[in-house]
């Protein structure tokens, strides 16, 4: 009855009703046919810079998300606050001018961001909260894509991010080191230990995030660390391990970074997703690619989730027995995080209503002429999902 009942508070809903290559890796459901959500946030997506694709995304995006973070990684990358200014502008102009989604804009670092750079994101010159750049994002350089101008020297920017501290803007890094001579498998291990614990030390109020966690060593860090740290997870690190990308042949469209891993740190990031931990929350980082670019003989890395990002991290917590923390995953920890109003009192008429009902994917989505393909073209998802409101 206890659980029943905190269900009820978390959710409004009606009617209760192994690893493999290419599927899912956890299989069970809760029963529950029904979720009435605030609108979601994503903390971390790829809109890109190109009218077609970026339309594409953006028709995406605001069927799902109150709240979206656009990566800063164009090429040119966005550096400047009037680079990020003027690609929100495009964004909104891709169709999201109707103020549906929140476009929350991050600025790219590199090894000569100075104090003055940050401060000039501030539109009343001391903090970033009534403005659109509220994030600034650390690429190592080379360690993904569009990455070469990243940063190559951290504690190089430590008077940066002490303005950032100061200002109230969010330090977002991809937590990876680009050593070649470093196992990829074993990249967000050594960064751990030669960044983000100095960071932890040095700089007690700055808000950090470590983006799309793929280890259970990272999930150890961060339940660990201290308070100012958080952690987003993706959709498809939560569903797949590298053996939908490498076994029985590689499959390019599962090819992402940080690369997927072994099943164990699949299992314990979704036990972080789903342990109602409010340092852990959604983060899709949806990368569109065209077919091309990842079926070639040194394909992108990047999966495509923003089509049905929602209905699968319900999918993957449905089957976890955990559909009681979704709301918090998607709606609640990464706002509070970032310091700013949930959608559920920033916008309380509207929601998301996801059904148990099988919906197919489509096999490619047309970007002039070209095809794109989605993570589980051609194949079904568990959830339905409506936007509902004004």
């Amino acid at each position: 009855l206890a659980g029943a009942i905190n269900i009820l508070l978390v959710f409004s809903y009606r009617h209760q009703g192994t690893e493999n290559m290419c599927t899912p890796c956890i299989a069970q459901d809760s029963g529950m046919n029904e979720i009435v959500l605030p609108l979601p946030d994503d903390f971390h997506n790829h809109f890109r810079d190109d009218p077609s694709l970026t339309s594409l995304v953006a028709g995406h995006v605001k069927q799902r998300f109150g709240r979206c973070l656009a990566m800063p990684n164009l090429a040119p990358p966005v550096t400047t606050a009037a680079a990020a200014h003027s690609y929100h502008q495009r964004l909104l102009s891709s169709g999201l001018e109707d103020g549906s989604v929140d476009l929350v804009m991050t600025l790219y670092l590199t090894d000569t961001t100075t104090p003055k750079d940050i401060v000039e994101c501030c539109p009343d010159g001391i903090s970033v909260k009534s403005g659109a750049i509220r994030a600034a994002k650390l690429y190592p350089a080379g360690a993904t894509t569009n990455s070469a101008h990243g940063v190559k020297n951290v504690a190089g920017l430590y008077p940066t991010f002490r303005a950032m501290e100061e200002t109230g803007m969010v330090l977002c890094i991809h937590s990876e080191v680009p050593d070649s001579d470093v196992d990829i498998f074993d990249r967000e291990a050594v960064f751990i230990e030669r960044i983000m614990v100095p960071l932890a030390k040095e700089f007690t109020k700055l808000k950090i995030v470590m983006e799309h966690i793929s280890t259970e060593g990272a999930v150890k860090w961060v339940s660990k660390a201290p308070p100012n740290f958080a952690a987003s997870i993706t959709v498809h690190h939560l569903l797949y391990n590298r053996n939908s990308l490498l076994a029985g042949g590689i499959r390019p469209h599962f090819y992402c970074l940080p690369i997927l891993k072994r099943e164990t740190h699949r299992v314990a990031l979704l036990k972080a997703a789903t342990s109602g931990d409010p340092r852990f929350f959604a983060g899709t980082d949806s990368a569109p690619h065209l077919a091309f670019r990842k079926e070639t003989e040194c394909g992108c890395a990047g999966v495509y989730t923003a089509h049905i990002a929602v209905e699968l991290y319900a999918e993957a917590f449905d089957q976890a027995g955990a559909l009681d923390k979704l709301k918090g995953f998607l709606c609640e920890h990464g706002a509070d995080h970032y310091g700013m109003e949930r959608n559920e009192t920033r916008c309380p008429d509207e929601r998301v209503v996801l059904k148990r009902s099988r919906v197919g994917v489509p096999k490619v989505f047309n970007v002039d002429g070209l095809p794109l393909k989605p993570l589980r073209a051609g194949e079904e998802v568990a959830w339905s999902l409506v936007r509902e409101g004004p």
